[in-house]
């Protein structure tokens, strides 16, 4: 070694050991300063408390208790002119040494004894209101130029979140009487209080009441903070001997929703930061699930079990559950994929949300799949046997900039799958004649026989083919060429309701809707939906019913007045015919009000003929599209609407027409000249269009989730367009209004016309 390195390496240890030196010397003048230098830390952290949460913060007493160690006794924290937010008789912690130095605070350990944190809710007011809304920078205004701001990176903002949680479980953990209280004036109050809490040696033991000796629940498993990996479970201990579930009687009786579980887990396996990706691994199960709510189901749903091993990830502008994550249910799995992605920062091209969802299974055992099926879920299915294998797939991608490009694919499918022997209900039975009972308001109406000792049942070779074909056109064209559902209308359905911003349009197929009638109760719950699925693939999959007979038992059961039911009564009713002889007119009525059947002689005036107003022009649309398909001559009337003649008898019972829209009055019918001014080569289609999809349905034929493909509505007013006053509108007024009415209702033939191709 020469000269020149000796001096360097002399040079430079006595640099560093000054720097030693100094350092040590800050850290004994900081160790003397310390009580002090808390002192100022904590009063700085009061006033940022009351500056920034209008909070009262305070402490009794402060004091190092050792080289890491600090002691506070008797905390409160009370939000101005609300009840106290939190009490804490004494807290002792521990900081973690090597993160501090990083700026960071880590607890080692923690001991916690008396402490009460509550959250009261008075009427609208609450003492958490200082979280829920936090008022804006009053220096701000509204005038103020605002500066483009590059939009929060989702990934860093969930791994400080993550990190904040997690760095505050201590190694060591001693909790005696930590109580939670919610109380909610006039509604009731959630107790909890935490008798004791600790984590030992990677252990993890704790006991909760719940208000008062109402239950005990115990959380136990393990927990290394440091590696942060966590197992735990909660359960509820038994009484006299007997198993008790997890209840918390407080969220049944305020939102009607009955939660209960034997065991509940969960597990947090590895956190990590990679590639600008944040990714949590970690899984979740319960045992014996009990769920009850009016939506869901109107018994009791019982889970026995279920579970999720979860990878979840966040990128900078998207969130999602990783395609390596797998549900369980019952004896099947599941692969699910969900990513939600938000448009870049700065985009100037009108990039909407992406929403993309992927769910695939392997190959399973049929049966084991209907095994799995929670019990109390879909009740005509239990106890069914069936064998071969299924295999599910759906895919869902939706961009919010584009609604009308959706994507949906959904399908199972089958490999030498049969039924051995039906559920609780047989859907072989509406082969034969059975009995059909519909209801109104959940009460039986009358029974119907649907078979030739109903002198009105009519076997579809003798309905008028007009009839059959217009109510096909405008309910489910494809109805004899789908296999039960139609993935088209479903996507349509989905882009117009979007952009209408609530639901206008439903998607059902009449397979769907005989279902609906035929099998299940008329509880409008999630839960039947799906049942209605399950049964519609059933019977189009296994040809339980021929296509043919079900929309021969479909036309002999829909509602198409106040106690009309079936096309035999409804041609007699309404024309004083037989169902065989029905013309275009007569038919394409029928069609008109099978949406709406009670209001259906609303569509008429007291001569017997029907109202221009909305009416015509669907006679119209409905007659094109039948022409372009071969099933009518094409006319350049109104196919049939001028034939129309309510049977006499009936008359009487249509109420006198509004003088506004008839009688000598100079205005136009808006619906007429719209159809005209489209046959010419103009725009319009017809204002029956400007409601097209809109209004609910309480009868047996749908419900408000299933709308019509086309729905007239008897309102003339447009959304956003007042309704006619009785002063005279300007032309630039009405130029708007055409306008607009023209655009609404062109995007609304748009629409049935996809889903009619």
């Amino acid at each position: 070694m020469t000269y020149r390195q000796r001096k360097a390496i002399r040079i430079a240890g006595w640099v560093f050991l000054s720097i030693f030196l100094l350092a040590l010397v800050g850290a004994g003048v900081a160790y003397s300063k310390r009580e002090s230098l808390l002192k100022t830390a904590l009063e700085r952290g009061i006033r940022k408390a009351k500056r920034d949460y209008n909070l009262d913060v305070r402490i009794g007493s402060a004091k190092f208790t050792g080289l890491s160690s600090l002691a506070f006794t008797d905390i409160s924290v009370v939000p101005n002119k609300r009840d106290s937010l939190a009490r804490i008789q004494r807290v002792e912690l521990e900081v973690r040494f090597w993160p501090l130095l990083a700026g960071k605070i880590g607890l080692s350990g923690m001991t916690l004894e008396n402490g009460l944190i509550q959250v009261i809710k008075r009427d609208s007011l609450s003492n958490i209101d200082f979280l829920l809304h936090r008022k804006r920078d009053s220096t701000a205004t509204d005038s103020a130029p605002v500066e483009p701001t590059r939009r929060t990176n989702l990934a860093d903002v969930t791994e400080n979140l993550i990190d904040n949680i997690l760095s505050k479980i201590p190694d060591d953990l001693n909790v005696n009487n930590l109580e939670f209280r919610g109380i909610d004036i006039g509604n009731d109050t959630i107790n909890l209080l935490t008798q004791t809490a600790v984590i030992k040696n990677e252990n993890v033991t704790s006991t909760i009441k719940l208000n008062g000796n109402q239950a005990i629940w115990h959380l136990a498993g393990t927990a290394d903070p440091g590696d942060r990996e966590y197992n735990l479970a909660l359960y509820a201990e038994g009484k006299n001997g007997r198993p008790q579930p997890i209840d918390i009687p407080y969220v049944q009786k305020k939102y009607n929703l009955k939660v209960q579980a034997d065991t509940l887990r969960a597990e947090l396996r590895d956190v990590d930061r990679s590639g600008g990706q944040f990714r949590l691994e970690g899984a979740g199960s319960v045992r014996n699930l009990r769920i009850n709510h009016p939506a869901i189901a109107r018994t009791d749903v019982l889970v026995s079990s279920a579970a999720v091993d979860a990878n979840l990830f966040v990128g900078e502008n998207y969130v999602g559950i990783d395609s390596s994550s797998t549900l369980h249910l019952g004896e099947v799995s599941a692969r699910p994929f969900i990513k939600y992605t938000l448009p870049d920062a700065g985009s100037s091209t009108g990039q909407g949300k992406l929403y993309d969802v992927q769910l695939h299974t392997d190959p399973m055992d049929a049966q084991a799949l209907f095994n799995s099926f929670p019990q109390g879920l879909f009740e005509s299915l239990e106890g069914m046997q069936v064998s071969g294998k299924l295999k599910y797939d759906l895919s869902f991608q939706f961009d919010t900039a584009l609604p009308d490009s959706v994507k949906f694919n959904s399908g199972l499918t089958q490999d030498n799958f049969r039924v051995i022997k039906m559920g609780r209900t047989d859907f072989a039975a509406i082969n034969k004649p059975f009995v059909y009972t519909p209801y109104e308001k959940g009460k039986p109406v009358r029974d119907i026989i649907v078979g030739p000792e109903n002198p009105d049942y009519t076997p579809i070779d003798q309905i008028s083919p007009d009839l059959r074909n217009a109510l096909l056109t405008s309910e489910d064209y494809n109805f004899f060429t789908h296999n039960g559902f139609n993935e088209k209308a479903f996507r349509v359905s989905i882009a117009t309701n979007f952009k209408e911003k609530s639901f206008k349009r439903g998607a059902s197929t009449i397979s769907m809707q005989l279902v609906k009638n035929a099998f299940l109760s008329r509880n409008k719950t999630l839960s039947r939906k799906i049942e209605e699925i399950l049964i519609v693939w059933l019977i189009e999959n296994e040809h339980i019913v021929s296509k043919e007979r079900m929309y021969e038992v479909y036309l002999n059961i829909i509602e198409w007045g106040r106690n009309i039911y079936g096309i035999g009564e409804a041609a007699r009713y309404y024309f004083a015919k037989s169902p065989a002889d029905l013309n275009l007119g007569e038919s394409i009525f029928l069609a008109f009000v099978v949406p709406r059947p009670k209001a259906a002689l609303n569509w008429f005036i007291p001569d017997g003929t029907l109202q221009t107003r909305n009416v015509r022009g669907y006679f119209k649309l409905i007659g094109r599209i039948m022409a372009r398909r071969g099933l009518t001559a094409p006319d350049s009337g109104a196919y049939g609407f001028y034939d129309v003649r309510l049977r006499p008898g009936l008359r009487k019972e249509v109420a006198p027409v509004d003088s506004l829209f008839q009688g000598d009055s100079l205005m136009t019918d808006p619906v007429d000249t719209e159809i005209d001014a489209d046959e010419e080569g103009g725009n319009g289609i017809g204002n029956f269009f400007r409601r097209l999809f809109k209004g609910k349905k309480t009868d047996d034929n749908r419900n408000t989730d299933e709308q019509p493909t086309v729905q007239p509505d008897r309102q003339e007013a447009l959304p956003g367009i007042p309704a006619p006053a009785d002063t005279v509108k300007t032309r630039k007024q009405l130029r708007q209004e055409k306008r607009e009415r023209k655009r609404r209702e062109k995007e609304a033939r748009q629409a049935l016309e996809n889903s009619n191709q």
